[in-house]
């Protein structure tokens, strides 16, 4: 196995800490690679953290492809979203709260694309052609699921995706909360698929106020 060159460390390094905590939710049986998992994850987070091309990634990190590869196979398999959920756990714990959360809020942000594709639609009420993408997170904004889908679905149908993914993988969640332009259809569905209710904000009146809990979310978005 090739191991870890000496290389200056970049921002977006794992430290020996975070590396502990994660390591042990990588699979080892019938591993191939001769490439570190360390390494491969830190060229992962290299590339999130700088938004380049794969083919940009920095020479000193293992050859992109097998870093795309590797990114793409652990999305396949879960493993993103398995480490995601331990460390939610994790902090909440740290923080002294239960491990599941019972308080979720969400939310949704429009993003403008350049590619067509078929996730890709014109959000009409903010004019945006692109991408949404939807978020769940709890009250200390620990991001609990996230969807993406073309602007042109309203909350209200989407939202559901979304909050369905974070009640599969924390059933601890009693309510949701959202903003007004969740009414009705969100509240309809989260009721009668998750049997759960639903805390509807109230319109913001002035542009300094801050909204109990929604805060949150946005500063998570």
């Amino acid at each position: 196995m090739i191991q870890k060159n000496e290389r200056r460390s970049y921002a977006s390094d794992l430290s020996d800490s975070q590396w502990a905590v994660i390591e042990p939710l990588f699979p080892r049986a019938g591993n191939r690679s001769k490439w570190e998992k360390r390494e491969l994850v830190n060229a992962v987070l290299y590339f999130v953290d700088n938004g380049c091309k794969w083919r940009n990634l920095s020479h000193d990190f293992p050859p992109y492809t097998t870093v795309a590869n590797f990114y793409y196979a652990a999305i396949r398999s879960g493993l993103w979203e398995k480490i995601r959920a331990a460390l939610v756990e994790r902090v909440r714990t740290d923080a002294g709260r239960n491990a599941g959360p019972s308080y979720a809020i969400i939310d949704s942000q429009s993003v403008k694309t350049t590619s067509a594709a078929e996730e890709r639609g014109i959000d009409g009420g903010k004019k945006q052609k692109g991408r949404k993408r939807h978020i769940v997170v709890d009250t200390m904004g620990n991001l609990l699921a996230v969807v993406v889908h073309a602007t042109n679905i309203h909350d209200t149908k989407a939202g559901i995706w979304a909050a369905k993914k974070a009640f599969e993988t924390y059933p601890s969640i009693q309510r949701f909360c959202a903003d007004a332009g969740y009414r009705k259809t969100f509240e309809r569905d989260v009721s009668s698929e998750l049997g759960l209710g639903v805390d509807i904000s109230a319109c913001i009146k002035s542009v300094w106020e801050v909204l109990p809990k929604r805060w949150i979310v946005e500063r998570s978005l």
